[in-house]
């Protein structure tokens, strides 16, 4: 891979995977060269928009395009003025065989991301994944197996890790002392329709896990245990709990508490939340967008976009991996403890109870030897002993 772009194959063709089609088709160190769903129509039609828009998702720029459609084969393929034609297929293992990637981008609905993650590993190529790495814990723990069987990285996406004023938000932090309270605001009302508007949990399965993750990186601690309530109110048009806060304690003593809603109309937050932090020095602040205020650090500060940031962030920081070697913030095992967040808020809501962050990992640990997974995965798994042996 030394000097020439990374290979790669995406998995997912929806309307996230077209974001990443741009992204990927933008980034000049790497080069798409298949995309994969099980809608072939869909994919063929998704290459041709990213080639439309003036970006040649096989390098280069792009004056016009042609989508050669070939059914659901790998034979199938679009091509850019670039000259590199971006083969089509209805699974990962036709275009594994047909394009030998350096890399797999899996943007299939959670459901579908252990099958597909843990097929891309056996086959020796590391896979960056959206969030989140799987709808359960135990089903996350077995992807941490494969990766560790097969010593091929598994990141998962978490992209919005990937702004610079988070960053800047997070040195403030440090300037504070350990805080004794951080919070994130969330509010906005979004219509999306579709599996959203019928899921149990959409505001802390599918939106929180972001502020969850982020809790953690500005904090540099781990989750120990969530007390959350959630609830829907009468004028929402999710089937689910569309609000809920959830107040955790972390390893180093800070109370994080996160309270939002996907239902509250007007005066919209940031789709980051609005954050705030509070120690024994001062307070700081963040938005969620640019700016950046500090009671010990002057003035606020607006803070200029870095290079890649969101799903480029995590790009970058995957490739980079792929190339060193070196351990990504999104490795498997790091992020598991962001879904644990997840997953522990969502029980103590529908119980009323603490919920102990270690203790769901174990059982989760449990789950997991009980699920069907190839031999290799299997014998990782046993090898552990618990959870807290992989995960730290």
């Amino acid at each position: 891979m030394s000097g020439r772009p990374l290979r790669v194959v995406q998995v997912g063709a929806g309307a996230m995977g077209l974001a990443w089609l741009r992204t990927l088709a933008a980034a000049e160190d790497v080069e798409l060269v298949g995309v994969a769903d099980l809608d072939v129509a869909r994919a063929e039609a998704a290459v041709r928009a990213v080639c439309d828009s003036g970006v040649s998702p096989a390098g280069g720029s792009a004056g016009g395009s042609a989508v050669s459609p070939a059914g659901g084969s790998a034979g199938g393929s679009a091509r850019g003025s670039g000259g590199g034609a971006v083969k089509v297929a209805g699974s990962l293992g036709e275009l594994l065989a047909a394009t030998e990637p350096d890399a797999v981008v899996n943007v299939t609905v959670p459901d579908a991301h252990s099958a597909v993650n843990i097929e891309a590993l056996f086959a020796g190529v590391p896979v960056l994944c959206e969030k989140p790495a799987a709808p359960t814990l135990a089903e996350a723990l077995v992807q941490a197996a494969a990766a560790e069987a097969t010593g091929r990285l598994l990141m998962i996406s978490q992209s919005r890790r990937y702004f610079a004023a988070l960053a800047a938000f997070r040195e403030r932090i440090a300037e504070l002392g350990t805080p004794g309270l951080l919070t994130t605001d969330f509010f906005r009302a979004p219509r999306f329709g579709g599996f959203r508007d019928e899921m149990p949990q959409p505001l802390l399965v599918d939106m929180a896990i972001h502020a969850f993750d982020a809790a953690r990186h500005l904090l540099g601690q781990e989750p120990v245990s969530v007390v959350c309530e959630s609830w829907n109110p009468a004028w929402s048009w999710y089937q689910g709990d569309a609000s809920a806060t959830a107040t955790f304690l972390f390893s180093g003593g800070t109370r994080y508490v996160f309270t939002g809603s996907w239902c509250a109309q007007g005066r919209d937050t940031s789709w980051n939340g609005e954050w705030r932090a509070v120690g024994a020095g001062g307070t700081a602040t963040w938005d969620g967008e640019r700016c950046v205020t500090s009671s010990v650090a002057g003035p606020a500060e607006e803070v200029a976009p870095a290079a890649h940031e969101q799903i480029a962030g995590a790009l970058a920081e995957f490739v980079g991996a792929v190339r060193t070697g070196a351990e990504p913030d999104g490795a498997i095992n790091g992020n598991v403890r962001s879904l644990a967040m997840v997953e522990a808020a969502v029980r103590s809501a529908e119980t009323g109870e603490r919920v102990g962050i270690g203790a769901l990992l174990e059982q989760a640990y449990e789950e997991a030897l009980a699920l069907p997974a190839r031999d290799e995965v299997r014998e990782r798994l046993k090898s552990w002993g618990a959870a807290a042996t992989v995960l730290g």
